[in-house]
């Protein structure tokens, strides 16, 4: 194919400038009735064509005038004479144009079998007339090949790289410049600059700023266009991401299939033992019984010879087991310290890992540490989160590694002389029954919350803490913390303590503490909450009802005082205050427990009368309802239904429940009649008693006493 270049940066065919060439002459103005013809012959032939029409301003020849034109046709194409330009072949004018392939290459190269004349071969096509053909006969040239199908072959192709003259052809008709940059990306081609291209199409300096603009705004959609790929490949990778992370969830949730996550950072870095010299028996009050016991192992890891020279064994294990905050872990410290040796601490929550491997590894790791230190001693708190009972569950296929690894270490094939494990649970129920057989944890030791004595100690021990009162009596506040754990006696000096320095004191007295026992038990005093005088004459009176029936049965706890100050839910309260631990109860201290319970709701009957009842006395209904219950079925103190127990009423007959609920309405029908009595014959008593409440909202023990004796109470 032959072609031109006419720019630098333009190749095209020649066809394609002949074109251009022959409408750019037929525009100057020729005259000519055959010009005239045939130019209207090539438009409607140009409706058939495909390729696209260039001008003159595109190939840079905007400036050419009509003799310049025909200059540069006459240099392209060489010239013919008139007597060969006309020269007939069968009525039809000299240009022809290949559209067959033939049966040879050489047939289709040049148009005719090899030694016959160009002229006389069949294989052309005189159909439809050329522009080059017409133009070229116009401008009187000489006749040219137009081949407009063809291929190539191995052996020509192998010529023209052996040759060095091959190079990318261009596609037929014209290639815009973007697209001509997109396929030739990756070719390495220099990007031309904005200002080269402008100078390049010859563009008028008016329409430069339109063509910058127009491409500033193509550049800004492409790069958005860009923008919005990009942001949809990620979140397409987001999605992709999660989906991959819920199929592995999934699949791990099967047994047979499960992902097995392995790590072995962390695993083998020291564990450093704990000097607890500061920590000894000394500190700890309360539980002289369990103090006792663990006696036994302090002197067995001083001198473990005194008792292997009877043959005994040192004890592998000591299980702590009671309540939270009764002094389990200060135990164990104190054990160490009493015994000077070096004391490793774990909680069970720290072998519990989503990784397989990693609490059974640690386990090993802590009684290797311990065995090089031997003798020492090894506290395990809160045992039951790693030694809870084995089950068979798909969902922890790896649970029961942790608790087999410390099984074994504890009592396994391989010794561990010296090393004492000592384990704390709340919840003795839920560790595993090889666990806490002999031979593993060999002693189990209860620490209970301390008793009256107990809680006198640790109070007495917390008070030389702060500054105290002298007159201060511990047992006081001991006898009104029935019930407290050491911790919670901890607390409550420090709220003490606290609330002196609110107040601007300079020591804590007896008033803090019982401020403090109060806001424990009861909640916060709500000062800022206004009731009415109706509301609290009613509240003085049913108050003061509790007082008169506990002041005046007999097996009634003491009274330590009564207020109709607001805490928590309830708008005032009468305290009672045993004047020891009760270890059993009586069937007349249980019944006088219901007549106080009483005493409120029948004090608001016979001041306010019937309908002017209030819902006050729910909760002292409740307490008299589950002692009269537990009397019947539990304790035997019925003689109807005799000395059996009913622990389950739902599976007893009709004829027992209703047996059963109507002895309970007789016991409180009876303690309401009672106290209903009592509170008749002591109105006058009643009377004052809630005058001085509603004067003072708040009396101890000694001033409720004065005013029920008729005396008159000091000013505050």
């Amino acid at each position: 194919m032959f072609s031109l270049t006419v720019q630098p940066q333009v190749t095209l065919p020649l066809s394609h400038l002949i074109n251009i060439l022959h409408s750019m002459k037929s525009s100057v103005g020729s005259s000519s009735s055959s010009t005239s013809r045939k130019h209207n012959e090539l438009a409607s032939d140009s409706e058939h064509r495909t390729e696209p029409m260039l001008n003159l301003r595109e190939l840079g020849l905007s400036d050419l005038g009509e003799q310049q034109l025909d200059e540069l046709v006459n240099r392209v194409l060489p010239h013919l004479s008139p007597q060969q330009a006309a020269l007939p072949l069968g009525g039809q004018t000299a240009w022809r144009t290949s559209h067959l392939s033939t049966h040879s290459f050489f047939y289709n190269k040049h148009g005719f079998s090899y030694g016959a004349m160009p002229m006389s071969a069949p294989g052309f096509s005189w159909q439809h007339t050329s522009p080059l053909q017409t133009v070229s006969t116009e401008l009187q040239h000489w006749p040219a090949w137009i081949q407009s199908r063809g291929f190539k072959t191995l052996r020509s192709k192998t010529r023209r790289l052996q040759s060095g003259s091959d190079r990318p052809l261009e596609s037929e008709g014209f290639t815009p410049s973007f697209m001509k940059g997109f396929l030739t990306r990756d070719k390495g081609v220099e990007v031309e600059s904005l200002d080269s291209i402008l100078k390049n199409r010859n563009i008028p300096d008016g329409q430069q700023d339109a063509f910058k603009r127009g491409f500033a705004e193509g550049f800004l959609k492409a790069q958005a266009l860009t923008q919005r790929t990009q942001d949809s490949l990620r979140r397409t990778r987001l999605i992709l991401l999660v989906l991959l992370l819920v199929g592995l969830y999934g699949i791990s949730k099967t047994p047979f299939i499960s992902v097995r996550f392995r790590t072995t950072s962390g695993l083998d870095s020291a564990v450093d033992p704990v000097q607890m010299k500061n920590v000894t028996f000394e500190h700890v009050k309360g539980v002289e019984e369990a103090k006792n016991e663990l006696q036994e192992v302090v002197e067995f890891l001083k001198n473990p010879q005194k008792f292997t020279v009877l043959g005994g064994k040192l004890p592998k294990g000591v299980l702590l087991v009671g309540p939270p905050g009764t002094g389990k872990t200060l135990l164990a410290r104190a054990v160490a310290g009493e015994a000077d040796v070096p004391f490793y601490y774990a909680s069970g929550s720290e072998f519990d890992e989503m990784f397989v491997g990693v609490g059974a590894s640690r386990i090993r790791n802590l009684f290797r540490e311990a065995k090089g230190n031997a003798p020492c001693v090894i506290f395990i708190d809160e045992l039951d989160s790693v030694g809870g009972k084995r089950i068979e569950s798909p969902m922890h296929p790896y649970s029961r590694q942790t608790i087999n690894q410390l099984l074994a270490e504890m009592d396994g094939f391989k010794p561990n002389e010296g090393v004492i494990i000592i384990g704390a649970t709340n919840f003795p129920e839920a560790l595993d029954n090889a666990l806490i057989r002999p031979g593993r944890f060999d002693m189990q030791v209860t620490v209970p919350k301390p008793d009256v004595k107990g809680r006198t100690e640790i109070l007495n021990w917390y008070l030389k803490k702060i500054k105290v009162d002298p007159a201060i009596e511990a047992n006081i506040i001991a006898r009104g913390t029935v019930g407290f754990s050491g911790a919670d006696l901890e607390n409550l000096v420090n709220q003490a303590a606290l609330k002196a320095a609110v107040d601007g004191k300079d020591m804590v007295t007896l008033k803090e503490l019982e401020f403090a026992k109060d806001k424990i038990l009861m909640g916060p005093e709500r000062r800022s909450a206004e009731i009415d005088k109706k509301n609290k004459l009613i509240t003085a009176y049913h108050e003061s009802g509790h007082a008169i029936v506990a002041y005046y049965t007999k097996d009634a706890m003491p009274i330590n005082k009564a207020t109709i100050m607001p805490r928590g839910p309830s708008l005032g309260h009468v305290s009672m205050l045993p004047e020891n631990d009760r270890w059993s109860e009586t069937r007349s201290q249980l019944l006088a427990q219901m007549d106080v319970s009483m005493g409120g709701r029948v004090a608001e009957e016979i001041i306010f009368g019937h309908d002017y009842i209030t819902t006050g006395a729910s909760s002292d209904f409740d307490s008299a309802t589950k002692i009269a219950k537990m009397m019947v079925t539990r304790f035997g103190m019925c003689e109807k239904l005799g000395v059996m127990t009913y622990t389950d009423m739902t599976a007893q007959s009709p004829e027992t429940q209703a047996a059963v609920e109507h002895e309970v309405r007789v016991l409180l029908k009876e303690s309401y009649e009672r106290a209903k009595a009592l509170l008749k014959s002591h109105a006058k008593e009643h009377k004052n008693l809630a005058d001085a409440l509603l004067m003072y909202e708040t009396l101890d023990a000694k001033e409720i006493q004065l005013v029920l004796e008729g005396k008159a109470l000091e000013t505050r």
